[in-house]
């Protein structure tokens, strides 16, 4: 699954990279940590948008939601889509066909499980840049005050051998758009099956992975900053990383 994010490096230079501005009207989230369950603003690109950077809310509010209580309950349950069922489960499958977006982050965090212990996982390209990970949105409106809110889940995946390693409880992974597919993403053209085609996991040998402390789940501590991305050595791993090689 995917959970947690780093957007600190969207900014001016991302405007080149997706041939899209930002929005004037926003401030852009630019954070090392966030977490989906704080419902957070995400730089997003959406498809009814494509040349404009701006945020959603993480956590999809589904039009069937009724009230704000309903909605924040449902938002806790959506901030992930699976690839396998994002076209049948209710929440999702009206928002799938001509509603997705683009989740602009520069890395994401997982937990590898040994045991009974749980190790906290830094994930990039490995050339640095901002990348897209495959998400769907919905405009919900609070019928009781008229107020409009913009969410979105992340799509996932079942895992590539470099994330079956590290997330290797659920075997999941985030669906990251290879570069130079973004605007494919987008187009809302596109039918059922070509959207299906694209849902894979990202090919091997792509991104950077490497454990960091365990700061990120050190609730006194501010967890946004740049140390929680800094590598950490854990002996044992490379034990047990030498035998399972």
């Amino acid at each position: 699954m995917c959970y947690n994010v780093s957007t600190k490096k969207v900014g001016k230079l991302t405007e080149k990279q997706f041939k899209a501005k930002i929005d004037p009207a926003i401030t852009l989230p630019t954070n090392y940590y966030l977490s989906g369950f704080t419902q957070p603003l995400v730089p997003i690109i959406s498809a009814l948008q494509p040349d404009i950077i701006t945020a959603f809310n993480w956590g999809l509010i589904p039009d069937f939601c009724k009230t704000e209580m309903d909605a924040k309950d449902m938002q806790t349950k959506t901030l992930n889509a699976k690839s396998e069922t994002v076209f049948t489960l209710p929440s999702f499958k009206s928002s799938i066909r001509e509603k997705r977006c683009l989740i602009l982050v520069d890395g994401f965090y997982e937990w590898r499980t040994i045991g009974k212990q749980k190790y906290p996982y830094f994930i990039k390209y490995k050339d640095n840049d901002v990348f897209a990970m495959g998400g769907i949105f919905n405009d919900w409106v609070n019928k009781q005050t008229g107020e409009q809110t913009k969410t979105f889940s992340i799509i996932t995946t079942p895992a590539n051998d470099v994330m079956t390693k590290i997330h290797n409880t659920k075997l999941r992974m985030p669906f990251i758009l290879p570069k130079g597919s973004e605007n494919e993403w987008l187009n809302v053209n596109l039918s059922e099956n070509e959207i299906a085609h694209m849902l894979k996991p990202l090919e091997n040998g792509l991104l950077d992975t490497f454990p960091i402390s365990k700061l990120i789940t050190n609730k006194n501590k501010n967890q946004d900053c740049p140390e929680v991305q800094l590598p950490f050595h854990y002996p044992e791993l490379d034990f047990i990383d030498q035998l399972e090689s």
